[in-house]
């Protein structure tokens, strides 16, 4: 047995990790440098954030791991989905960082209609779980749209059929946004497509549709492929427009019919959907002016035979006016009366009022009021001292308590002092208030007195003169000459002798009386 460090020379050639790994690599690309494989994709999670997808393909006892550059992945026509059964086209490859071997795939497409459905179905269960094709949420045509918009190829039938159908039945503007309706990116068209037609303004350079038309004409699952995509369904279910898809022939069914607001047979059917007959419409509304005339001539005809039979009604003019100008001229003639006898009547009242202001009457009634203030300052006084009775009884009272208090309570005795003195400082005060109110009220009176006397008057150089009997004489004509009369002036009375020739004697002085003094009330001392 040769030892483990026996350094013998040796013809085999040396490799490093690389470049083993590179040679597997040319080995297994030259054999297996274009290869179809049929399997379930596994683990596919989306693209990567560099744009590259991984992967695996298994079957029910093998699984190899795959990948997508980026470039392939965006031109793919079917995209990989998760469970989907594809064949995939590629080359097998190894990863020299660990060891393992993939399949770089190139094309990659369902592995049969079958598949195909199998796809579409599941999608269509995935986006109705979504509330995507919920009746609820689809949208009302409008009756006569001004635009519509066409999503279809340009240079198809399809659009020649809708623009003349749509010509045929209500002319109306029509905008068509060319996109490719079968490879790989008509999906992605459509779906921008839909999108473009609502970023429209509305008010804006061009008008944004009130319609929009998704059409193709027929073809087989492959060709009508891009309409099953899930962009354009979701496309065609966030529309704020109404939309109609008009995809294949009667019996070919897409993911867009289920998530458009209605779903039109044929291309020519979505046109017939989108706008009225107009030839209909015009009969339509000349029958309805031919009512509406007739209606009015109707209703004209009733209201003028009303209108008649009101006017036989109504009395005439002159007929209305006879009462009133007949009630006016009665009251014109006897407003003169009336007034004549409303100022006999007025004239009469003031006499009376007159007659009773007299200056007998005002001197009566002085005397009155100064013999209410007497009596009122009267009641006062004894009020007065029945009050100042009553309190020095009570203090009498409060006197005698106090001095029967014992010695012990002489703390007290002084606090009740102290009280005592209190209210009699606060009774003389309230007195004191008392009195002043009182000889307020009674200045207010006499004031109030004055003012009434004819004294008053007189103080402003008029006088009042009265005949031997003391009666007030208001006229010249009740002096007789030779007549002794009494002139009152505001100082004193004099005597007069009345003659023809207006000459009056000397007045006799008399002297001025004095006002008697008011005694000042004083307050002394309750003690």
């Amino acid at each position: 047995m040769p030892s483990l460090l026996d350094d013998s020379p040796t013809n085999a050639a040396e490799f490093t990790v690389t470049e083993l790994s590179g040679s597997i690599r040319r080995t297994v690309e030259d054999a297996f440098g274009n290869v179809r494989v049929r399997g379930e994709i596994s683990g596919y999670r989306g693209p990567h954030s560099s744009g590259h997808a991984y992967f695996s393909l298994k079957d029910d006892k093998a699984r190899i791991e795959a990948v997508i550059w980026k470039g392939v992945f965006s031109r793919l026509k079917y995209r990989p989905e998760e469970g989907m059964e594809v064949i995939a086209t590629g080359k097998v490859t190894t990863y020299a960082g660990s060891s393992k071997y993939q399949i770089v795939i190139e094309a990659l497409e369902p592995a049969g209609a079958g598949a195909l459905m199998a796809l579409i179905e599941e999608r269509r269960r995935k986006l109705a779980a979504e509330g995507l094709f919920d009746e609820a949420r689809k949208q009302l045509l409008p009756y006569m749209p001004m635009v519509i918009g066409v999503v279809t190829s340009p240079t198809g039938a399809v659009i020649r059929d809708i623009l003349h159908r749509i010509e045929d039945r209500f002319p109306v503007h029509v905008i068509v946004w060319p996109v490719r309706v079968q490879g790989d990116t008509s999906g992605d068209e459509v779906a921008r497509a839909i999108a473009g037609f609502n970023a429209f303004e509305k008010g804006g350079p061009i008008r944004r549709p009130d319609l929009i038309i998704v059409a193709r004409g027929g073809g087989s699952l492959e060709d009508l492929w891009g309409f099953n995509d899930e962009a354009v369904v979701r496309a065609a279910a966030q529309s704020d427009i109404p939309l109609i898809s008009a995809v294949g022939h009667e019996t070919d069914w897409t993911l867009i019919d289920h998530a458009s607001d209605r779903r039109a047979p044929t291309p020519t059917g979505a046109a017939e959907m989108a706008v009225p007959v107009k030839a209909d419409l015009e009969a339509h509304v000349a029958t309805l002016a031919a009512r509406l005339k007739s209606a009015q001539s109707r209703t004209l005809d009733r209201r003028r035979e009303a209108l008649r039979g009101l006017a036989r009604a109504l009395p005439t003019l002159d007929s209305v006016l006879a009462l009133p100008r007949q009630r006016l001229d009665r009251s014109a003639q006897s407003l003169g009366r009336a007034l004549e006898l409303n100022t006999a009547n007025r004239r009469r009242r003031f006499e009376q009022q007159a007659a009773r202001v007299t200056p007998i009457a005002l001197v009566s009634a002085i005397r009155e009021k100064h013999q209410q203030v007497r009596d009122k300052i009267a009641r006062m006084d004894r009020v007065q001292e029945r009050r100042l009775d009553a309190l020095k009884s009570r203090l009498e009272r409060h006197a005698q308590i106090l001095a029967s208090v014992p010695r012990r309570l002489t703390d007290t005795q002084g606090r009740g002092r102290e009280r005592l003195t209190d209210l009699v400082r606060r009774t003389d005060n309230a007195l004191t208030l008392m009195l002043d109110q009182r000889k307020r009220g009674l200045a207010a009176q006499t004031r109030m007195l004055q003012s009434l006397s004819y004294q008053s008057v007189l103080g402003r150089g008029y006088a009042v003169i009265r005949d031997s009997d003391r009666k007030v004489l208001a006229r010249a004509a009740e002096v007789d000459a030779g007549t002794m009369i009494a002139i009152e002036f505001a100082d004193g009375e004099v005597s007069a002798l009345a003659s023809s020739d207006q000459s009056i004697s000397a007045p006799k002085k008399q002297p001025r009386a004095k006002a008697a003094k008011p005694k000042e009330p004083g307050q002394g001392s309750l003690f």
